[in-house]
């Protein structure tokens, strides 16, 4: 099975200047959750801008550039290596990644936030009369979490 996790503003903003234009360390939390103990796949510019291989899990970047290597993930270049992968997969972004894989994603999980962000990279637009909400959850707002949000669980109908 192939899932998505993603966090996205209400005009389907992810990033701003590679960057999330908004701190939610709940979704973090949730993120972290989801994905611990599986395989999760980003493009560079995903893996480029979080610096580093997430811990405890396999990390996959997805790139036509041949020639690149990590030392702490493993490099693929085709949508089709991803069927290959060991475990549960979550596509992990960016828009790139997102756009070429949305056809073999068996579900989502969506994090929205209910505010308007100044961005430069979207999440590609989605019909939720092809998705059957399994779970939706609305998120906490604190001192920390300051943005509305909610958690989508989707599985393709």
């Amino acid at each position: 099975m192939v899932s998505l996790i993603v966090a996205h503003a209400k005009q389907n903003v992810i990033g701003f200047k590679n960057k999330m234009p908004w701190h939610l360390p709940n979704d973090l939390k949730h993120v972290k959750a989801l994905t611990t103990g599986q395989t999760i796949v980003m493009g560079r510019k995903t893996y480029d801008s979080l610096g580093r291989a997430l811990p405890n899990r396999t990390n996959v970047v997805l790139s036509r550039n041949t020639d690149l290597e990590y030392s702490d993930a493993t490099v693929i270049h085709s949508v089709e290596d991803i069927k290959n992968l060991p475990g549960k997969v979550f596509i992990f972004g960016g828009a790139n990644i997102y756009r070429e894989t949305r056809d073999i994603v068996d579900e989502m999980f969506i994090t929205s936030i209910e505010e308007v962000f100044a961005g430069d990279t979207f999440f590609p637009e989605y019909d939720l009369e092809e998705w059957t909400v399994i779970s939706r959850e609305k998120g906490e707002v604190d001192q920390k979490n300051i943005y509305p949000h909610e958690y989508l669980h989707l599985k393709r109908k």
